[in-house]
């Protein structure tokens, strides 16, 4: 395998900022990337099925599809035309690398250095003592792990993590199996990204879940896209935000950075976006202070309440108040008390910007509300979206065409794993079912969360982990205290299809366990079989892969999962696991019986483009303790730096999925060829003293008084808000405090960390 070279920090280049995204160059970029992993028959294969009716659905994003029938010969965008084809590569890891490379060594390695190695290819064990891995038999390391699993005092010792690369099938029957052994134990990424989603709006609405689908974005009259980049993140939300325009709707964007995708679109499936300028999305961005979104909403609901109050019964939707809410009255005497010297102190804006925006929701009968991560990590995440909820309500936007609230996902099952069980904390009625179904007493006690996880790793509380797809220790918080928490543990198990960080922060005893990815062919005893997802709008469909397995010694999650309950459980509870293995129906039917809206699952499923769930907000059902939505106070506290301070947010670089950047570029920002940067606005360098390309560390600051230190980042001065600053995950995610935390969701704060730049204490590696 041709040696694939660390990429050099020191070739940095900086230019300015792109206007628009997308575009013939986007293609381009797919293109070569999807090249330089496989061949050009290869990459025909995977394009022409992602995300097509009985297709390969992208592993990426959890945007969702048009309509079966109605879908581009083309319906991928740029990044999940390159994550398609990382995962399809022809490169391959096999026993001869991990001779040649000690853990040691591979964890001096990048992340980006890991991923490029290719496809894992057999079971792999480091042993206790010993600093290389080596192959061992699937048996053999399913025994391994099987001992290690029953030799626990208790089940909650054990921890079942997982990403939302896990598909619906192997997510029940891991949750199942995790239950049946004993413990909730079951973190998961949405536990560092949309947690605090979920807590809002299942307090609020009754149901976790965005209420809109695409016509509901199409038709709306006003969508805010609120602490989210589709340009980067879910690009193809793009061309739903273009269909928003061409209808006649407006579009609010609200961000600290200026965001290409938002600002033109050149949609590369159409002629104007080939030849023409594309499409003017924003009609208007508001570049906000990080954390200033609650005080935005606030400030909006209080000119809402003012209006009504000079043309009674024309501005809030009364009968729908009064009919389907509750909690209004405490709600508009909160709101009345809120001044406009902290909303412009907290948001950053000036008060013709809010009434400008306010003008635009007076004109519009239907509104949406977008957001993603740059809401739900900050310590009043949870305040920040039970206030657009209140936004919504007051003109009787939730529930009707063209409205609602819209969580975007930015993995692609992450949803649905969290609706097939994979959650610290189910409902009762779910684990309900699940005794009726399967004739055993679920834990009731609550289980351990992605922080708590870490917490009980560090404490020694928890001795095993069992990471199901994912990055752990780069996808978490406090990165050196993540690190050591998982090396305390006795044995430390990922169920990957690719290298990466995690395998070489390993426990006493480390298993690598290969598995079959998206794009390739799964075959059974039964015969072929498919499987299926949920993306961020409710709707389920299958996924097929088309490709051979990249070793003849991969197993399917489904198949790793069946067999290690066999190992560890034995006959009791009686579980059918063998059969769950051999025919993938099986284990649908029994999701039909379990979870509600999946009744007649293999039938539903079979049809094109699959079936959506049932959302019971859209039938005006609220599934609250009062049978009504929840009007809610919410303070909060103005995110403040000291003084010589910023408040840093962490995102993705355009060429990067999760955790893993497929290049040193991030083309809209103008950045190429480096990742070690720190965006600032040139107003508060001149403020710091500090010059634009300067090398510094980034410090954190936080109240243990811990440092937290990342060195060695260049500085580039960049259109951020004033006071804030913004660079990469995962290389600064050592600088988010383990316990710095949203409040009720546990999500980590990394939009929301507290830094100082000082000069560099080393240079570049």
């Amino acid at each position: 395998m041709r040696e694939i070279e660390e990429p050099d920090e020191d070739g940095l280049t900086v230019s300015a900022p792109r206007t628009g995204a997308a575009g013939v160059p986007a293609g381009a970029h797919a293109l070569k990337y999807a090249l330089e992993q496989t061949s050009p028959k290869r990459t025909a294969l995977t394009l022409l099925n992602v995300n097509q009716t009985g297709g390969i659905d992208c592993p990426g994003c959890a945007w969702p599809e048009p309509a079966a029938g109605k879908r581009h010969l083309n319906e991928y965008c740029e990044n999940g035309a390159k994550h398609i084809s990382d995962e399809a590569t022809t490169r391959r890891v096999t026993a001869g690398f991990f001779q040649r490379y000690s853990v040691a060594e591979l964890s001096g390695k990048s992340d980006r250095w890991l991923n490029q190695q290719g496809r894992l290819t057999e079971p792999m064990v480091l042993r206790d003592g010993a600093d290389h891995y080596e192959p061992i038999g699937w048996d053999d390391a399913l025994d391994l792990l099987a001992r290690e699993l029953r030799a626990l005092d208790h089940p909650d010792e054990a921890l079942f993590y997982t990403s939302g690369r896990l598909a619906n099938e192997p997510a029940f029957l891991l949750q199942l199996f995790a239950r049946a052994f004993g413990t909730n134990n079951l973190p998961d990424c949405s536990n560092m990204c949309h947690e605090s989603s979920g807590a809002a709006l299942n307090e609020t609405l009754g149901i976790g879940k965005g209420s809109v689908s695409l016509d509901d974005i199409h038709d709306a009259d006003l969508v805010f896209v609120v602490g989210q980049n589709p340009g980067t993140n879910h690009p193809r939300m793009l061309a739903a935000l273009e269909e928003t325009k061409r209808r006649g709707g407006q579009i609010v964007a609200v961000n600290p950075l200026p965001e290409a995708g938002l600002l033109r679109f050149k949609n590369p499936q159409k002629a104007r976006g080939v030849i023409g300028r594309g499409t003017d999305l924003a009609d208007q961005f508001l570049q906000i202070r990080p954390g200033g979104d609650l005080a935005l909403f606030q400030a909006l609901n209080l000119l809402l309440l003012e209006a009504e109050d000079r043309a009674p019964g024309t501005v809030l939707d009364r009968d729908f108040i009064r009919a389907r809410t509750t909690g209004f009255d405490a709600f508009a005497d909160h709101i009345r008390r809120v001044t406009w010297p902290e909303v412009l102190r907290a948001t950053g804006l000036s008060r013709d910007e809010i009434e400008r925006v306010h003008a635009r929701v007076l004109g519009s009968r239907g509104v949406v509300v977008c957001w993603a991560m740059g809401l739900t990590q900050h310590k009043h995440g949870v305040p920040t979206i039970r206030e657009i909820v209140n936004f919504l309500l007051l003109r009787g936007n939730i529930g009707r065409p063209g409205a609602g609230v819209c969580p975007v996902r930015g993995h692609s099952n992450v949803q649905g794993d969290r609706t097939m069980g994979i959650a610290e904390r189910m409902p009762k009625p779910f684990l309900d079912a699940l005794e009726r179904e399967f004739g055993f007493t679920p834990p009731a006690a609550p289980g351990l969360d992605s922080v708590n996880a870490i917490r009980a790793m560090r404490d020694g509380r928890a001795k095993v982990f069992v990471g199901v797809a994912g990055n752990f220790v780069r996808a978490s918080p406090d990165s050196d205290a993540t690190e050591r928490a998982l090396r305390g543990c006795r044995l430390t198990a990922h169920i990957s299809t690719k290298l990466n960080r995690s395998h070489t922060v390993c426990g006493r005893v480390a298993l690598i366990l290969p598995t079959l990815g998206r794009s390739d062919r799964d075959v059974q005893a039964s015969g072929e079989q498919f499987m299926t997802v949920e993306d961020s709008m409710s709707e389920v469909h299958t996924t097929r892969g088309r490709l051979d397995p990249a070793s003849g010694h991969l197993l399917s999650e489904v198949s790793i999962i069946s067999r290690l309950a066999r190992k560890v459980l034995g006959t009791r509870p009686d579980i059918p696991w063998e059969d769950f293995e051999a025919d993938y129906d099986t284990v649908r039917d029994r999701v039909a019986r379990v979870v509600a809206g999946f009744e007649d699952f293999n039938v539903r499923v079979r049809r094109p483009g699959g079936f959506r769930l049932p959302n019971p907000v859209n039938r005006g059902v609220f599934r609250t303790p009062s049978g009504k939505a929840v009007f809610t106070a919410n303070d909060f506290t103005a995110l403040r730096a000291p003084a010589g301070h910023l408040v840093l947010q962490t995102l993705r670089s355009h060429d990067q999925w999760n955790t893993v950047p497929y290049t040193m570029n991030d083309r809209y920002r103008g950045i190429e060829g480096g990742r070690r940067v720190v965006l600032v606005n040139p107003s508060d360098l001149a403020e710091l003293g500090v010059a634009d390309g300067a090398l510094v560390d980034l410090v954190g600051v936080w109240s243990d008084g811990v440092e937290r230190r990342a060195p060695a980042f260049r500085v580039v001065g960049y259109p951020t808000a004033r006071g804030s600053a913004a660079a990469y995950y995962p290389e600064t995610n050592v600088l988010v405090p383990l316990d710095s935390v949203a409040d009720i969701s546990n999500t980590p704060t990394s939009k929301s960390v507290i830094v100082r730049l000082e000069p560099a204490s080393r240079p570049p590696a």
